[in-house]
């Protein structure tokens, strides 16, 4: 599972700023659900090779009682609990106040490891800006500017250094043959846990528990029709016995990191519902990360054919961009519809690991080619020659040639289909990389 790093401080200590310079972006968010906007905002980074997930939070009044700050204060907490490492920020050129001596008391009680990091602190000594903070008793200081980036990188490495000393041999991910990894993932109260207890309980259906891949999440193996499974933990599965004494949880930080662990995610809908921006956001995180997926509307049998007819347009409108995963309409609670999403799931997951071969991809390419070429850009139109795949889950084709850096969007996405159709690339995301050969007389002296 990826670390989750949490960004904590009062108002205007600089937290969205590195949340911005960790995530890449000024709008990295991947999940902004009603009631979070003030306070809890959710990316993804990476260090070297390494991703993590990184919280922002509004700013922290642990001692609010009501109120906006009482709700900003809520979510905070719960950014705390969900974290690994928490990065505690003060503002090096305001010094120590009591609001910051406030936020130590809280997380020092929390049981959480946290980093004291000293912000805003470009062109100022070390000990000069991180004096008056050693009072916190919080060891020494990290001192950066996260608006310039000075130190930044150092002290994510030790961030990440932190998560990954706590994490022990039980919480790694189980390197058994577990089959596909499935994710069920969705809005709270969209059935959630009502599917998974009609998957666990299907007639010849096995099901055991398997050791968590973190402190708090599970994993449960089940076999059907000699087929094996394994689902990730997105809706509090508990033991088979409670699962429907269970009440609904929604950790977006579990969310995005079963999505990253599985192989095909199931993404669940509301028929009774509007589809909404959460679904949305959702759904647009599964596609970043190249899962295989299965689009699932439960509920299915409680709406009118009116009523049906509304709920597709409104996905047609709103989910246009999964076209490439199939749909598939439910009730967890009357077990219908299942065989054919778990049919699905699996022509996911072998679209997702098909391997094509080289000449079967350069054999495609031409044909598309053939029937429509690239479209010029000056005098010069861009030529593809061969292709190969550069990976899997998502599938990735790398095609060769000259040019190709003048090849516009609509044409990719013209490969794209005909590549999808050819091999029958359903439920997965598809993607192509343009690789163009150097001209060897560019640099020839005249």
């Amino acid at each position: 599972m990826k670390p989750v790093i949490a960004l904590v401080g009062r108002p205007n200590v600089g937290k969205s700023t590195l949340f911005n310079r960790l995530t890449r972006s000024r709008d990295a968010l991947v999940a902004d659900m009603p009631g979070l906007t003030r306070d809890r905002h959710y990316g993804e980074g990476r260090v070297g090779e390494v991703p993590f997930l990184v919280i922002d939070t509004g700013g922290f009044e642990p001692v609010a009682k009501e109120g906006i700050m009482y709700e900003m204060a809520k979510q905070t907490k719960q950014a705390v609990v969900e974290a690994d490492v928490v990065v505690f920020i003060v503002d090096g050129r305001q010094g120590l106040t009591p609001h910051d001596k406030t936020i130590t008391d809280f997380l020092r009680k929390s049981g959480r490891s946290v980093m004291l990091v000293v912000n805003k602190a470009e062109g100022m000594r070390y000990t000069a800006v991180t004096a008056d903070f050693y009072e916190l008793g919080m060891g020494d200081p990290y001192v950066i500017s996260a608006a310039h980036g000075d130190g930044v990188v150092d002290l994510v490495e030790e961030a990440l250094k932190v998560a990954f000393s706590q994490r022990t041999d039980t919480e790694e991910a189980v390197k058994t043959d577990s089959g596909i990894k499935i994710a069920i993932v969705g809005r709270p109260n969209v059935g959630k846990s009502t599917l998974v207890n009609t998957l666990l309980g299907e007639e010849r259906v096995i099901a055991f528990d398997m050791p968590g891949t973190t402190r708090d999440s599970i994993e449960i193996a089940f076999e059907r029709e000699g087929k094996k499974y394994t689902l990730i933990d997105t809706a509090g599965i508990r033991r088979r016995g409670k699962v429907f004494e269970a009440i609904e949880k929604f950790s977006v930080v579990k969310t995005l990191q079963s999505i990253s662990e599985a192989n095909v995610v199931v993404l669940l809908l509301d028929a009774q519902q509007d589809i909404s921006e959460q679904d949305a956001h959702i759904a647009g995180f599964i596609l970043e990360s190249g899962r295989a997926l299965v689009v699932a509307v439960n509920k299915w049998d409680g709406l009118q054919s009116e009523q049906r007819d509304l709920v597709k347009v409104d996905m047609d409108r709103k989910l246009s961009f999964l076209s490439f995963a199939k749909t598939h309409f439910i009730s967890a609670l009357k077990s219908t519809g299942i065989a054919p999403l778990m049919k699905s799931i699996n022509s996911a997951y072998e679209a997702a690991t098909a391997n094509l071969t080289t000449p079967k991809l350069t054999r495609a390419l031409i044909e598309a080619v053939e029937h429509q070429q690239p479209r010029r850009k000056g005098s010069i139109r861009p030529k593809l020659r061969y292709a190969h795949q550069g990976g899997q889950n998502p599938p990735i084709v790398v095609i060769h040639g000259n040019a190709l850096e003048s090849i516009e969007d609509n044409y990719k996405r013209y490969l794209e289909k005909h590549f999808r159709e050819t091999f029958s690339l359903v439920g997965t995301p598809l993607r192509i990389e343009f690789r163009s050969s150097k001209n060897p007389f560019s640099r020839q002296e005249k």
